[in-house]
């Protein structure tokens, strides 16, 4: 738009006041002139043509207006009505629910999140004190393990007791003690082994000898395997009974006769008597063991309930009192074949799992140990017959010459070994004390 001088703007401000104010020409006397002559005279003035540039500007400048307005028209129609509020208002209102909107988001999650660590943190301090419950409380396997342990030492305990009382019972029948078999002699020892057969062991030979009247429920027993180990642990006290006849028929059956009186006062009747403590001596270490494996099996100790399930369930003999064999047994033999325990076994938490290696290995200790004593046991045999058997072989046949016994050191004293035996020549008198 191009700038207007002070006329023409003069001009255009007469011009727009007249047709905005309206204002009536003046009615007065004057000369009649000639209009058209005048309008075609002020359309050649230069003023006239400014004004009608101005106008002209004027309305293109209204019409700019129009075109801009318009738009903003057919927004206004398009948003809708605006008797709620202005666009302006209405996008205000909008953005301001929408932030709080989100506003109200972010504290649900907010707090969904703050629920959720919360409830994982009270899942795993649950999780922590389960294991820590798990970590120290015992197992019902822990308590099943060590009444089993307690039982299985108490029946050690007795099983010593009951071998040790056989073998001192033992030991003096074949020392041929007062009131034992053998006694006054081995006839005694012998019709001694044969009533005890016949009253508890007689069989169709026997029968047919016309030696009992029928045969008993136990034919033999006293000289079959079965008898000494048999099921483990022997279920009547006939039976132990059984098992201490078979081992004396397998150790000595008859011992010799004792010696007495002036036959043991005498100078052989003394050398007699050094061999005869060394086999006692033989007889009885070969004896106790066999002992102490029948009070082994001995029923000693009441059996615990796990004890006798698992008796059950491998189809055993039911029985409420066990023995120490039967015990060492089943507390060894359950952890392999037993379905209960390997069940347990399955759901025990890793604290009770390591509890349980720990009372196994205490077991395979314990079996170790009783394996130690079996040890101890078998060499004192083996160090007896090398003895026995280096004895027999040692015979000696030539003179062997002996220091002299006397004060003055004359004479000399030679001995000659026949056999074992020693006979002396020459002279020995003891030195003055």
């Amino acid at each position: 738009m191009r700038k207007l001088t002070l006329t023409a703007s003069t001009a255009m401000g007469i011009v727009i006041g007249a047709l905005g104010l309206n204002i009536l020409p003046v009615r007065a006397q004057m000369a009649v002139v000639d209009v058209k002559s005048i309008t075609q005279e002020i359309k050649q003035t230069e003023l006239y043509q400014d004004m009608l540039s101005v106008s002209q500007t004027i309305s293109s400048t209204m019409n700019d207006i129009k075109s801009l307005v318009s738009p903003i028209t057919t927004i206004n129609s398009t948003l809708g009505d605006t008797s709620n509020g202005s666009v302006t208002q209405l996008l205000q209102q909008g953005f301001t629910q929408i932030s709080n909107y989100q506003k109200a988001a972010v504290g649900a999650f907010e707090q969904l999140f703050d629920g959720s660590n919360t409830s994982m943190a009270l899942f795993h301090r649950d999780v922590r004190n389960a294991q820590i419950r798990d970590e120290h409380s015992t197992s019902p396997m822990h308590c099943t393990a060590l009444d089993g342990g307690v039982s299985t030492q108490a029946a050690a305990v007795q099983a010593f007791s009951v071998g040790a009382i056989m073998g001192q019972i033992h030991d003096l029948r074949g020392e041929a003690g007062p009131g034992m078999p053998s006694y006054y002699g081995a006839a005694q020892g012998y019709a001694s082994m044969n009533q005890e057969h016949i009253s508890y062991y007689c069989d169709a030979n026997d029968t047919a000898a016309n030696l009992c009247a029928a045969a008993t429920t136990t034919p033999d027993a006293d000289q079959q395997y079965a008898s000494l180990y048999g099921s483990g642990s022997y279920a009547t006290q006939a039976a132990v009974n059984a098992a201490k006849d078979y081992a004396i028929n397998l150790i000595e059956p008859v011992a010799p006769a004792a010696l007495r009186g002036d036959q043991l006062a005498s100078t052989q009747g003394q050398e007699a008597a050094v061999r005869r403590r060394s086999f006692n001596a033989r007889m009885s270490l070969a004896q106790n063991i066999v002992d102490q494996q029948i009070g082994m099996q001995s029923p000693s100790v009441p059996l615990t309930s796990a004890q006798q399930t698992y008796l059950t369930n491998t189809g055993l003999p039911q029985q409420t009192n066990g023995s120490w064999l039967q015990a060492l047994q089943i507390e060894s033999e359950r952890r392999i074949s037993d379905v209960n325990w390997n069940a347990q076994l399955q759901t025990m938490p890793p604290a009770s799992v390591e509890r349980e290696i720990a009372i196994e290995l205490a077991l395979n200790n314990y079996l170790q140990y009783q394996n130690f004593k079996i040890g101890l046991q078998h060499t004192t045999i083996s160090a007896t017959a090398l003895a026995e058997a280096t004895e027999r072989d040692f015979n000696p046949n030539v003179r062997i010459p002996v220091p002299s016994m006397t004060a003055s050191g004359g004479g000399t004293t030679t001995t000659t070994l026949l056999g074992g035996a020693g006979t002396t020549s020459g002279s020995s008198t003891p030195a003055a004390p």
